[in-house]
């Protein structure tokens, strides 16, 4: 799941796809990158068939990784938003029935200590998961220097663990805690099992766990980052990203990579196995980063975000696949970012993250819309 800003996302992927970053970039200048000197106003492209009555929630500040209560009423997020007092990602929760964030700061959750990320409804609505790294700090932890090998990393924050708090924002369990990264935490739609990606064993891997956190049981067990785990409908499947290095110069990075507690997400297919492990298969294979899988409403296909067909690095759009990796599907047609979707659990809802009709900013917000079939 999300390790750093999504600006800062959006600005290496335009690196290494286009070259550096530099002043023709024109996103580094502050603007999308359209034709028109006018910042594009657009939350519904008319090739978005699956979409309807598009909605924005959020406006300003990175927003991502919301993801629906049980009864569909109330949403969990992580935003940084200097306008909310939040300087790295926290937790907030926000009920439909109040509209949209325009004019209203959200519950926070995770009350300002430390970074968190990967928040999740707990069975019953009235509890949440996070991981954070309060532990260590109550500050934000720093983010990784800009490499002289010019490699984009996401840091993998030694203090992660996972909390559980209620809707006041109290700590009333600390579900996972073991020395090293712990986090990436999703609930199966049956409430009753946790997964998570932990480097409890030296390379980051996939846990599953009850819903009160004891009987951990891990589930991959090849060389490469598993992570952002979702469940499918019926909890018994897992869809996921992993990058997983093949050639000798690849695993050796990756390695040096993880002693340096750092990781490269710039490669990143998506994959699917039984809750054991069993039947691991490998369902993309569009090359660049592909990310941020969930399962369709139907258990049969799955939505994700890539930016396999961009021009520039930084196009990220949601597209729709099969499980059997057949019948590939353009969903989302912004020229930036489209990313993090959740399909709501009555199917009827998706539920994203976009640069769209941000005024020529870098901000990423939340927006959610009626599915069609």
């Amino acid at each position: 799941m999300k390790k750093v800003s999504l600006f800062t996302l959006i600005i290496f992927f335009a690196g290494i796809f286009q070259s550096c970053v530099n002043n023709n970039n024109p996103h580094h200048k502050g603007k999308n990158p359209h034709t028109s000197s006018k910042p594009d106003t657009t939350t519904h492209y008319p090739q978005e068939k699956h979409l309807k009555n598009v909605k924005q929630l959020t406006f300003g500040g990175d927003n991502a990784e919301a993801y629906f209560s049980f009864d569909d009423s109330m949403i969990v997020f992580q935003a940084k938003n200097p306008e909310w007092g939040a300087q790295c990602d926290q937790i907030y929760y926000f009920r439909f029935s109040d509209g949209d964030m325009k004019d209203t700061i959200p519950t926070i959750l995770s009350e300002g200590l430390g970074r968190t990320t990967c928040s999740y409804f707990l069975p019953g609505d009235t509890t949440v998961l996070y991981a954070s790294t309060r532990s260590g700090s109550d500050a934000c932890p720093p983010e990784p220097k800009k490499r002289s090998d010019g490699k984009y990393v996401w840091p993998i924050y030694q203090d992660f663990d996972i909390y559980v708090a209620n809707l006041k924002g109290e700590i009333v369990d600390t579900l996972v805690k073991n020395p090293g990264y712990d986090a990436e935490a999703t609930v199966s739609p049956q409430g009753d099992k946790i997964v998570f990606t932990s480097d409890r064993s030296g390379d980051l891997e996939l846990y599953i766990c009850d819903i009160d956190g004891s009987n951990v049981h891990q589930v991959t067990n090849q060389l490469g980052y598993d992570g952002g785990a979702f469940f499918s409908p019926d909890g018994k499947q897992l869809v996921f990203r992993s990058s997983r290095p093949q050639t000798p110069e690849e695993i050796k990075e990756y390695k040096d990579l993880l002693k340096e507690g750092l990781v490269a997400p710039t490669e990143m297919e998506i994959y699917v196995c039984n809750v054991d492990g069993s039947n691991l298969r490998q369902v993309t294979h569009l090359g660049k980063a592909n990310w941020a899988p969930f399962f369709a409403p139907d258990g049969k296909r799955i939505i994700f975000s890539s930016n396999h067909a961009g021009k520039r690095g930084f196009e990220f759009n949601l597209y729709m696949i099969n499980v059997d990796g057949t019948g590939l599907e353009r969903i989302t047609y912004d020229h930036v970012f489209d990313a993090f979707p959740m399909f709501s659990y009555d199917g009827k809802k998706l539920i994203f993250s976009s640069n769209r009709n941000n005024g020529g900013t870098h901000n990423t917000n939340l927006f959610i819309a009626d599915w069609v079939e």
